[in-house]
């Protein structure tokens, strides 16, 4: 199978450690701008591997990706030469924890911060 005709695949942090059962991977950290392009230079031929929607909400809000409808697809094994785009929450609890008050009278507590980064995986064999 020709290297060009593997889809890119889009994980999050549990589906990552799902692919990574057998090969040799290199793995670096990806700035948003980057992780855009390289969806956009993929369009259609992207298979997302999760079904969280936190991390839905990252890719469309915040990177400014229009929302598609990407075929779900739970990948086992990446293939050589196959990409993926990692993006993995790192929550950590709030140091202040403003209490808010919504118009309506009813309280809200910020109770934790949640971050998120990207990385580019690609299998090498």
């Amino acid at each position: 199978m020709d290297n060009k005709s593997l889809p890119l695949l889009l994980l999050d942090n549990s589906s990552m450690m799902s692919v990574l059962n057998e090969g040799e991977f290199k793995c670096y950290n990806l700035k948003f701008y980057d992780a855009k392009h390289i969806i956009e230079i993929h369009g259609d031929d992207v298979l997302k591997c999760f079904a969280n929607m936190d991390i839905e909400t990252v890719i469309y809000d915040y990177l400014g990706i229009p929302k598609k409808d990407y075929q779900y697809k739970k990948i086992r094994n990446m293939r050589p030469g196959q990409d993926a785009i990692v993006f993995k929450l790192y929550i950590t609890p709030s140091e202040s924890q403003p209490v808010i008050a919504a118009d309506d009278g009813v309280e809200a507590k910020k109770i934790q911060n949640v971050y998120v980064y990207c990385q580019y995986l690609t299998r090498l064999a």
